[in-house]
């Protein structure tokens, strides 16, 4: 998955050192290998391509949802056409209103490998479809997100950076885009708990879409504006993949005929532990793909930066629709091992909360221990369901 990473290395040290990148709470900037990024320019063949799977790319080929029920999902609903001078990965989706005649098209990274730090990605929506009749409730997206283990998991972590809806959908018309940070819910019978911002405009064409997720904050950016600022319980609790896709909401709109519908992906990047600015993530981007690096993977070959102390001091251009839950109770600090209580996975803690807990072998609380010994932890902020040692919403106190 590692692309000649030692030729890199010195590249995007200097990169960063130009466009000043600050390491999470640190309020310096950091040399690039120092916390790792990864970058893809998806300069690939098809969808078989193995660079693309060895970069750690999956076309999802499996049915099941989002979207209208039964639809097929294909890799050959992937493509890489040039588009502007350059090469981009382009996802179609196509319906004739019933199910068997609805494909969808989805590209994901294969390992849930992505947490704090900054994403962004340069993404073309469109309006119209390039073929048939208009109005069907099509969902362009770009996100990341971890398996719900059960109803109302309080683990799952969604980040949706954009979904933008070009004809509406959910009961709204259109334009539409969301970005919605979710806490966690339940298909039957349907409960969401997650907050949201919109923007009621159109999005038609190429925009630059930024998540910055540090300090018990997701902060949203499209084209250097930001948009939303997500926190309290919302702030994701475990590990990610990162996805985009394209998919039908229903078909009550459609109004016959077969309807092709595209998104397409400039590039991708993933700035770990770092808060970048959009113009600070652009112009990385910018100087990896002027050097001519199509791929570049330096995340699990570099350490680990400076953990959030602060959070943002600007306030959200939107405010969110939804208003976080009120402050649960301050649990006791502890000062040592003797009087720290042991982790548990339900409890919710406040900021200075803290804890004893031996990590997970795998980051699954109930299986087999790291073998490490119990450590004492203190909660950065809000948190429930995180386990000490797998996320950054503990800090790590020493062993007990």
């Amino acid at each position: 998955m590692l692309i000649d990473k030692r030729r890199f290395a010195g590249l995007a040290a200097a990169i960063l050192a130009a466009s000043g990148a600050i390491a999470l709470g640190s309020g310096t900037p950091a040399a690039a290998a120092d916390c790792g990024y990864l970058f893809d320019d998806f300069h690939y063949n098809s969808s078989a391509d193995t660079k693309l799977s060895q970069n750690g790319w999956t076309p999802r080929s499996y049915q099941g949802g989002p979207g209208v029920p039964g639809a097929n999902w294909s890799p050959n609903s992937i493509t890489f056409p040039n588009s502007g001078g350059d090469q981009v990965m382009q996802l179609t989706a196509s319906t004739d209103g019933t199910s068997a005649g609805t494909k969808q098209a989805e590209l994901y990274s294969t390992q849930k490998r992505f947490l704090d730090g900054t994403y962004a990605s340069r993404v073309r929506f469109t309006d119209t479809p390039v073929s048939g009749n208009d109005g069907d409730h099509i969902n362009q997206t770009f996100f990341t997100i971890s398996p719900l283990n059960g109803d109302l998991d309080p683990t799952y972590s969604e980040l949706d950076i954009s979904e933008y809806l070009p004809n509406g959908g959910w009961g709204e018309t259109g334009p539409i885009n969301y970005q919605t940070t979710w806490y966690t819910y339940r298909n039957e019978p349907w409960y969401a708990d997650n907050v949201h911002s919109e923007q009621r405009s159109s999005l038609d064409g190429w925009h630059t879409l930024v998540a910055q997720v540090a300090n018990g904050h997701v902060v949203y950016y499209i084209d250097g504006v930001q948009v939303g600022d997500h926190s309290g319980k919302f702030y994701p609790r475990q590990t990610m993949t990162i996805n985009w896709n394209l998919w039908f909401i229903d078909t009550a709109a459609h109004t016959g005929g077969l309807s092709t519908y595209i998104e397409q992906v400039d590039w991708v990047l993933f700035a770990k532990s770092q808060v970048l600015s959009p113009s600070q993530a652009t112009a990385q981007a910018g100087g990896y793909r002027t050097a001519g690096t199509p791929f570049l993977d330096t995340m699990a070959s570099t350490g680990g930066c400076s953990t959030p102390t602060t959070p943002p001091t600007t306030g959200p251009t939107t405010p969110p629709t939804t208003t976080p839950p009120t402050t649960p109770p301050t649990n006791p600090p502890a000062a040592n091992c003797t009087d720290a209580p042991e982790w548990s996975f339900g409890t919710v803690y406040t900021g200075g909360s803290v804890v004893k807990h031996e990590k997970s072998r795998y980051g699954d609380p109930n299986g087999p221990a790291s073998g490490q010994g119990k450590h004492l932890w203190r909660a950065k902020y809000w948190t429930q369901g995180s386990e000490p040692g797998w996320t950054d919403q503990w800090q790590d106190l020493g062993a007990c």
